[in-house]
Parts: C-alpha cells; sequence; structure tokens
C-alpha cells in the first residue's frame, strides 16, 4: 500500500513530501519529475508568482544510486517566493477557506489559514505523483489530460467526440492545454477578456489512464471502490466542485440501451463502447478509465467581492491576494498527479511486493491467469 504526506506553506520555507510503500529498485528520474512540476507552472491565466518559482525537487531520503530502495521517500520543494511580505488577512474572501478556516482554528486573521489552503501545496503532490507515474510506466500504464472548457467555451475535441488517444500528447503544446486549436484562441481570448475585467474563470477537464488492468478496486466494501477512491482524490484538489467518469451526468438523460457498454470476447474480454468510463460496480473493467473534473473559477478577485470585516464586524471588501485568472490547465497536470497515486495504490495492493522484481511477477501472474479465463 501506498500512502503520501505534504507539508508546508504557500510563503514557508519548503514543502516537504513523504511518500511510503514504493517498491524498491524502482529507477527514480529526478528529471522526469522536474518536468512534470514545470507542465503545473504553465498555462495561460498563471499569475505573476509562476515567473519567481521554478520548482526543483531535492532528494532527502529514500533513492540511493539513482533507485528506490523501499524506505520511505522524502522530498522538498523550496519557495522562492518566501521573503514576501505578507498582512494578516482580516477581509475574508468568499469561496477561500479564509473565514471557515479562521472560526474553527480560533484565529483572528485568515493568514494561517489561506498559507496552507492554498493551492501551492499541489506543486508537492505533482512531485508525488510523478514518482507514481514512473512506477505505472512500468506497466505500460500512462496518464493524459486535456482541457475541454473554460467559461462557456468548450473544445470540439473530447473522449467521446472526434478525440484520438494518441492527439492528447499535443495538449502540452497548448498554452491552455486544449487540443483543438480553433477552441484554443478562442478559450485565451475569453481569460484576456475576463482578466481585463479583474474576474476571474473556471472550466472542465478531462483525464484518461491507458492500459488499465482488470481487477483494479472492489465492489465488495464502499470504501474499496476504485471510482469513489478517485472522486475523493480528485476533489481534494483545491477549485474542484465536480467530478464525472465517462459520460457522468449525461448519462441521466439516456436509457440503458444507449447506455451500457456491450460486452464482447477476442482472445479478451473487452466493451464494444466506453461510456462508464472504464470502472463497473467500483472495478477497473480494462478500458480507459476517464474522468472529468469541474473547477470553479478563482475567488481572489481584483474587483473584490462584499464580505465582513473580522475585527469590526462591519461590511467590507474582500482582501486581494496575488492570483490567477484561471488555473484550469495547472489543475488538469494535478489531477493527473491525484490519478496517478490512486492506480499505483491499486496496483500495490493487488500486486504488492518488497521489489518492483516481486510486483512484477505478480501482474504478469495474474494478466496470464485471465487469458482463456
Amino acid at each position: 500500500m501506498i500512502r503520501f504526506l505534504t507539508g508546508g506553506e504557500s510563503h514557508g520555507d519548503v514543502l516537504i513530501g513523504v511518500i511510503e510503500g514504493v517498491p524498491a529498485n524502482l529507477y527514480f528520474d529526478k528529471d522526469y519529475i522536474d518536468k512534470e512540476l514545470s507542465r503545473r507552472q504553465k498555462g495561460y491565466g498563471r499569475s505573476s508568482r509562476m515567473d519567481i518559482e521554478k520548482d526543483k525537487v531535492v532528494v532527502l531520503s529514500g533513492i540511493n544510486q539513482g533507485y528506490t530502495t523501499g524506505n520511505p521517500i522524502s522530498i522538498m520543494i523550496e519557495n522562492r517566493g518566501k521573503n514576501i511580505p505578507l498582512t494578516e488577512v482580516k477581509r475574508p474572501r468568499p469561496g477561500h477557506a479564509d473565514l471557515a478556516g479562521a472560526l474553527k482554528y480560533n484565529q483572528t486573521g485568515a493568514r494561517n489559514i489561506l498559507e496552507r489552503a492554498s493551492a501551492r501545496e499541489t506543486a508537492m503532490r505533482v512531485a508525488i505523483g510523478g514518482i507514481c507515474k514512473l512506477f505505472l510506466a512500468e506497466f505500460d500504464i500512462y496518464i493524459y489530460s486535456h482541457v475541454i472548457q473554460i467559461g462557456e467555451i468548450k473544445s470540439v475535441k473530447n473522449y467521446y467526440n472526434n478525440l484520438r488517444v494518441d492527439e492528447l500528447v499535443k495538449a502540452d503544446r497548448s498554452s491552455i492545454r486544449v487540443v483543438d486549436k480553433n477552441s484554443e484562441k478562442k478559450m485565451i481570448d475569453i481569460v484576456k477578456k475576463v482578466k481585463a475585467h479583474g474576474d476571474t474563470l473556471g472550466g472542465v477537464v478531462e483525464i484518461i489512464g491507458t492500459s488499465i488492468p482488470i481487477g483494479l478496486g472492489s465492489h465488495a466494501h464502499w470504501d474499496r471502490k476504485l471510482d469513489g477512491k478517485i472522486a475523493q482524490s480528485m476533489m481534494s484538489i483545491p477549485g474542484i466542485k465536480g467530478v464525472e467518469f465517462g459520460l457522468g451526468f449525461d448519462s441521466a438523460s439516456k436509457l440503458g440501451s444507449r447506455f451500457h457498454d456491450p460486452i464482447a470476447y477476442d482472445g479478451d474480454y473487452y466493451r464494444m463502447s466506453n461510456n462508464a468510463g472504464g470502472i463497473e460496480g467500483g472495478i477497473s473493467n480494462g478500458e480507459d478509465i476517464v474522468v472529468r473534473l469541474a473547477m470553479k473559477p478563482i475567488p481572489t478577485l481584483k474587483k473584490p467581492l462584499q464580505t465582513v470585516d473580522m475585527e469590526s464586524k462591519e461590511e467590507v471588501l474582500a482582501q486581494f491576494e496575488r492570483s490567477d485568472t484561471c488555473a484550469v490547465p495547472s489543475a488538469s497536470i494535478v489531477a493527473e498527479a491525484m490519478l496517478a497515486y490512486v492506480l499505483a495504490n491499486e496496483m500495490m495492493i493487488k500486486f504488492g511486493g518488497d521489489s518492483m522484481e516481486e510486483v512484477r511477477n505478480n501482474y504478469d501472474y495474474y494478466i496470464n491467469s485471465l487469458i482463456n479465463r
């Protein structure tokens, strides 16, 4: 079983991550993880902070001569924005954790809350997810993402409409991580327009996992269902307000005969469509796992909303902290990391061993046993 913990604040000295349960003898490609961090920092609509942060991981433990040891892996990312002068936040921002967190933890202001609630923490999740991706790649499991909506502008390409999975590698070539070029221009234009008005935008991202083996997750217990675990991990990402699998909410308007995926057999079982998004009964069915996330507009506005001063209790305008106009492209990278973590953990639950060789042998035995079953 794999689990991880992060520590650190937005303007603290460093972010810290510890991940345990990664088997020994996995090649630790630091350059790959640094590239993952770079992907998170890109995206049209990000703030000037992205010019400050140049994230790189520093390995503190669990790696020897480029390979995992089986011990807990601890890594660090330096915060280069740590010397920025900070003021207390007495005018909580609607939509943030400011007020709820300050009241919960008996704080007179929201600074201690927003420093941890900040999406800066997700940089460490991307680094942890990078380790999980390296593990999954040993089994030819890969995770992709792209933006399919910004504000009211929708891409004409998604998993269920005109998209080939091999096109997803093109998403990183787009400043807003959209595959369709016509939609890209429209999305950039709307971000420009909204930024000029001091407002913010949300959107929708689509995450796809490929080559997923049958049998991850479980139907037997509510807390072991694969879609339940994935949904929880996605909802933990700051700003995410909705999660769907496959056709998701559209399934509510379809007849069962038009929604469910017919089963066929050609040496292996497979589905003739994938409306379920690769999961049935809480168990992976061998098809691509398809997840979509709805991200709300960022709550920090240059034209702030009404709030209440925590000292005077008078009606005032919310405090402004440096913020993005649109962080949907970055959220897609964080979502990849969280899906990678859940899938890596499920692989270890099912095929676990102390070394990569043991996990590989267990995996190969299982896959071979499925043939002609």
